[in-house]
This record gives C-alpha cells, structure tokens and sequence, in this order.
C-alpha cells in the first residue's frame, strides 16, 4: 500500500498496519515477547518497540493540542530538534524501561484509539491541503499522521520481524 492520499486511505492503512502489529506480537509466546534483539538498535525488545510507538502518539496528541488552539507547538519535543532524534529516541527508551510489556499494550491502545479518532474527525481537505494549520508548517497534518501512525507501525513490524529470526 503506498502512502495515503485520502481520509478513507489513511484510516484503512493505519488500522491494518496496526492491526497487523498487534497480530505479530500476539504471535510470540511468552517467552519470546522478552527475547532481547540483536544489538545495533536502540529498541532492545518488543516491549521498547512498543512503548516508542506509544510516546510517538502522545508527542502527536500534543502536538495537535497546542496546534489546534492557535499556538506553536514544541516540535519534536520541548528541548529537541529534528536534527536531535536520536537524543530524544533514548530519552523516550530510558522513560518506559520500568513499564512492563502488557503495561505498554494497554497505553499503545489507548494513544492509538486518540490518534485515529483524530483521522476520523477531520475531512479530507483538513488532513491533505498543505499549510491549511499554521502548526504544521510547510505540510500537512495527514503527513505528520501518516509518520506516527501507519508509516510508523511499519517500521515497527519490519523491525520486529528482523530482531526476532
């Protein structure tokens, strides 16, 4: 599936890639779900997979909060740039290290649930018109759901599938 272009695009490729997501971690068995990846990825297990996701959509979230109402949002986070990901990738890793993997389950549904009831309440011309929200710069705000939602969830299943051979 290429990249959405349309409201109906983007809800149906953001419930597939997550659905199929989930599907893949309730694949493993139990004791696999702990099985730490091969090193070279800052994401050592399902559970940090999971939990990167999570916090992705709470970035979001805030980021259309604070957007919404008229103001600039501190994009990617407050105290990080885009040229400082990795920084906050690790910042976000050391936050979820106490939470356990179903803990991480329970907040990645709820965040995608607040994620996607957004897609379901705009219109086409408010998530793909470029520049339509001042918050969203030279984009638009499909392009930013695209990035924590469906393109996202990909990059976790092919991640998952490749740390777990």
């Amino acid at each position: 599936m290429s990249k959405p272009t349309s409201k109906k695009e983007l809800l149906d490729s953001s419930q597939k890639y997550y659905k199929a997501l989930i599907s893949l971690v309730d694949s493993y068995s139990e004791s696999d779900l702990d099985k730490e990846f091969p090193k070279g990825s800052l994401n050592r297990n399902i559970r940090d997979v999971i939990t990167h996701l999570h916090h992705w959509h709470v970035m979001f979230l805030d980021w259309y909060k604070v957007g919404m109402a008229g103001e600039k949002p501190d994009m990617p986070a407050k105290g990080y740039t885009w040229q400082t990901l990795p920084a906050l990738n690790e910042h976000i890793w050391k936050t979820y290290q106490d939470t356990d993997l179903k803990a991480a389950r329970v907040l990645l549904d709820e965040s995608y649930d607040d994620v996607y009831n957004i897609i379901s309440h705009h219109t086409n011309e408010e998530l793909f018109e470029k520049k339509k929200y001042h918050w969203t710069g030279s984009t638009s705000l499909g392009a930013y759901l695209i990035s924590n939602a469906s393109s996202h969830y990909k990059w976790a299943i092919k991640l998952i599938k490749k740390s777990m051979k």
